[in-house]
């Protein structure tokens, strides 16, 4: 037995779970947490300006590492408030994010305090769970329960609020547990007489496609997808956001489906007389919940981990409980043992000449010469100047949307967007994120100037802490995705939409970062090769063509006849 206050036993309860970083802003009412972080010599502290930017940096460091993310937000009130965009934003993306706030001394509940808000149930709806620790001796099991609901299938954002008295208050804790004490989990494959009739129906299938989501790429699984697909000889198509689920250069990749996806996977979505989902709900911005962008014929094999999402927006042929790679072994196993097979052959060879045609097609009609920068070119430029091994990070909005599908992820885990949140102001704090999950990786975060403007005193939290990333700043000058409407939908009724901005590059140089500026598609070349190099955060500042916008969401506005 160890007497300690309740913050000393807070971090000993997070150094059990092995984390190694903690985002966050310091605050009065968690300082005796804080001062025994002092002492923490084997835990990192990245000290943010913002809750919600610290909340994208843990949520991109738990994407990349597959560990839980871990943020502490100093202050109850306004502090805990400024979590809410991060933490909704990781539960749209199934993100373990661990989110420790500061909460108002217990005898002052209910009477209208200084910062007081209801911080349980302000939480409650965007996060899996939310707790108030109610005594000192009851912080690490509730911390630890906080890891175990995080890290549960499927993963999430859980948040803890920890009152002042309780931090302070001292008591006798016995020795810490280790995950491995209280959360071994071990994936859990599918049923047998499931996995016996889906392969059935897969080796039956003359025009099969594979989608593959969340559930490969964020267990490394693209290999066992691979291996199942090379066994049918079918195209593989990607969930959107998770174009890296499989790497670009393996022959049966089609690319990301659906509506803000490319025209070969998407068709290859909407022909196919079997559709085996492994890891994905098949959900909105894949089909936009429509038959428009999925074949209404085709028998699904419904693949996921959790049990609600099987067949909820489109009715499985054969759902299966179970961990995608698991299960996708367990297929290839058993097909090995099935002699018939259907005429696959023909309908993979011939989306393999399409998707040939296609790549060569984006690269020669890509605008390389225009001025100012056309998105087509800056993407092409990006392909051919990106290492093959750097992550990329993006906001949602008009450009980043375009380039979700521009881009060639050589290797899984390559990939972070917003996903389904659809959050501008995510990327350049992501990608810093990621960077301290991976530092042997280059970071390349795109975002429109709006997201950047949003974000970027976080160049500070950069320079301070050496995490060199690159931020390439796409500086169309307006809310791109909004004017695009405005001009298609609202006869070019324009408010709101135009905006100003300092020169990103120069503004980048005065928080002691590097900063660059491209006019041409050449000097944005070399800025980037540059600012790789250049061992310090750096920002790339790039003129592109307010008038190249795309309307996404054209069928939101299908009252307006456009």
């Amino acid at each position: 037995m160890k007497k300690m206050t309740g913050g000393q036993a807070a971090v000993e309860a997070i150094r059990a779970e092995g984390t190694s970083h903690v985002f966050g802003l310091i605050g009065s009412a968690t300082m005796e947490m804080f001062d025994a972080l002092y002492d923490a010599d084997d835990i990192k502290f990245i000290g943010v300006h913002d809750e919600r930017t610290g909340t994208h940096m843990a949520d991109g460091f738990a994407r990349m590492s597959g560990q839980a993310g871990v943020i502490l937000a100093g202050q109850n009130g306004p502090g805990a408030t400024n979590l809410v965009t991060g933490l909704a934003q990781a539960k749209a993306a199934y993100s373990p994010v661990v989110s420790i706030a500061g909460a108002l001394a217990s005898g002052h509940r209910y009477r209208d305090a200084f910062q007081e808000v209801d911080q349980d149930a302000l939480f409650k709806p965007i996060t899996k769970k939310t707790w108030t620790a109610t005594s000192a001796d009851r912080v690490p099991e509730m911390l630890r329960e906080a890891y175990r609901e995080a890290m549960a299938p499927r993963r999430g954002p859980v948040q803890l609020n920890l009152p002042r008295d309780v931090l302070s208050a001292q008591a006798e804790f016995e020795e810490f547990q280790t995950p491995a004490q209280y959360r071994p989990f071990a994936a859990p494959g599918g049923a047998p007489e499931a996995i016996e009739a889906a392969a059935k129906l897969l080796a039956g299938a003359n025009q099969p496609v594979i989608i593959a989501g969340g559930g490969i790429k964020n267990t490394d699984g693209a290999e066992d997808c691979l291996r199942l697909a090379e066994a049918l000889n079918c195209p593989v198509v990607t969930s959107p956001g998770h174009g890296d689920a499989i790497p670009f250069g393996h022959p049966l990749n089609a690319g990301q489906m659906g509506p803000r996806g490319n025209v070969v996977a998407s068709r290859l979505v909407k022909e196919a007389d079997v559709i085996l989902g492994l890891g994905t709900r098949i959900g909105f911005n894949a089909t936009f919940y429509s038959y428009d962008n999925i074949n209404k014929d085709a028998k699904i094999i419904h693949v996921e981990l959790e049990p609600t999402a099987i067949g909820r927006y489109f009715p499985a042929e054969i759902g299966i409980m179970g961990d995608a790679p698991t299960v996708a072994r367990q297929l290839r196993d058993t097909l090995s043992r099935i002699n018939t097979r259907g005429a696959a052959d023909a309908w993979a060879i011939g989306f393999q000449a399409e998707r040939e045609a296609y790549l060569a097609k984006r690269d020669a009609e890509a605008q390389v010469d225009a001025m100012p920068i056309h998105p087509s070119g800056l993407f092409k430029t990006l392909r051919d100047v990106m290492p093959k091994d750097a992550a990329v990070t993006m906001d949602a909005g008009t450009l980043c949307l375009q380039a979700t599908d521009a881009l060639n992820y050589w290797h899984p885990k390559s990939l972070f967007t917003p996903l389904d949140f659809g959050l501008v102001g995510f990327s350049f704090a992501c990608g810093l994120g990621l960077k301290l999950a991976a530092p042997e990786r280059p970071i390349i975060s795109l975002m429109g100037d709006g997201g950047f403007g949003m974000t970027v005193s976080e160049l500070s939290t950069a320079v301070d802490y050496g995490i060199n990333t690159v931020t390439v700043v796409m500086n169309n000058r307006c809310w791109g995705a909004e004017k695009a409407y405005q001009r298609d939908f609202f006869g070019e009724r324009y408010i709101g939409a135009d905006i100003s901005s300092p020169p990103f590059d120069k503004l980048a140089e005065l928080y002691g970062a590097k900063g660059y500026k491209a006019e041409t598609l050449d000097e944005m070349a070399q800025a980037i090769e540059a600012a790789l190099d250049c061992g310090k955060p750096a920002v790339v500042d790039v003129s592109v063509d307010p008038a190249a916008l795309y309307s996404f969401r054209r069928d939101s506005f299908k009252h307006r006849g456009g």
